[in-house]
């Protein structure tokens, strides 16, 4: 089953003016439940401008947007539930935080839901840990963190509100190795406890590689590629055409392949890449 899909929708910015400009053009995709799939394309392809109508923050001009194959614009009322239930993850969220301590910071949606003390604590000690976040920490001003405590703080947020779909923008932007493994991490921890579909926008074709099941690449407003990960790094040259790159292992292997010394170059995580090397050194 889909968890989102997109059906011929078009984003048409300043319709009617000599500043018109088509942001997306007859987009048709999907997102399957339960999987994890990546946005790639240069600035300005329409990645952002996707990943808000998926949550209702914007409204297409044509097309229709689907949660459990049912319009999300259906019902306009009923936005807040949808907002629920597809959790949006701004670049640099951490600007976001205004609270007092990073425990009440992670209960506000939550508590705008209503629901239970109980259930707030309890969705707001989950969402610390799958963040990483220490007890110690919840009782914390979120100003007094570091910059990767509080993009911790600010996706455990969302986190609590326990989102079906889980779109994010650049969530490890910023990050050195070890906070994005972090954070990425905990984000798949997340997904493979609740069986969230997790929708991950990213300049970082590592972490593509690494953490994707599925890629979708715009260019321009438009699809230019979309399959399973192997399948898009299996055409690197298509990639640099659209202004994007690859893995830097992917790239090594490719000039390894053109050197008679490897066979295959459809090759884009460090742990493969180290059992082909081990296997061709014998």
């Amino acid at each position: 089953m889909n968890a989102i899909e997109l059906k011929n929708v078009s984003v048409v910015y300043g319709e009617g003016t000599p500043f018109k400009k088509i942001a997306l053009n007859n987009i048709n995709t999907c997102f399957p439940q339960g999987t994890v799939t990546g946005i790639i394309g240069h600035t300005g392809s329409g990645k952002s401008t996707l990943a808000s109508l998926l949550n209702g923050l914007l409204k297409p001009t044509s097309g229709e947007v689907l949660l459990f194959d049912k319009s999300i614009w259906e019902k306009p009322k009923e936005m807040v539930q949808i907002r629920s239930q597809v959790g949006l993850v701004f670049q640099y969220p951490e600007y976001q935080l205004f609270d007092e301590t990073v425990e009440a910071d992670i209960a506000f949606g939550p508590r705008n839901l209503k629901l239970p003390q109980e259930e707030i604590d309890k969705r707001v000690k989950l969402a610390a840990e799958f963040c990483g976040i220490t007890e110690r920490d919840l009782k914390r001003s979120p100003f007094e963190l570091s910059g990767g405590q509080k993009r911790r703080a600010a996706i455990a947020g969302v986190l609590a509100m326990q989102p079906k779909v889980l779109v994010l923008d650049e969530p490890a932007a910023g990050l050195d190795p070890k906070g994005r493994e972090e954070i990425l991490g905990g984000l798949i921890e997340y997904k493979n406890t609740y069986g969230a579909t997790l929708i991950i926008i990213s300049h970082s074709m590592e972490d593509v590689a690494k953490y994707a099941d599925n890629i979708l690449v715009m260019n321009n407003g438009e699809i230019y590629m979309q399959g399973a990960v192997e399948e898009i790094f299996l055409q690197a040259e298509r990639l640099f055409d659209a202004n994007l790159d690859v893995p830097q292992i992917t790239k090594l292997f490719i000039e390894l392949k053109k050197r008679g010394l490897c066979e295959s170059s459809d090759i884009y995580t460090l742990g493969y890449a180290k059992k082909v090397i081990e296997k061709l050194l014998g």
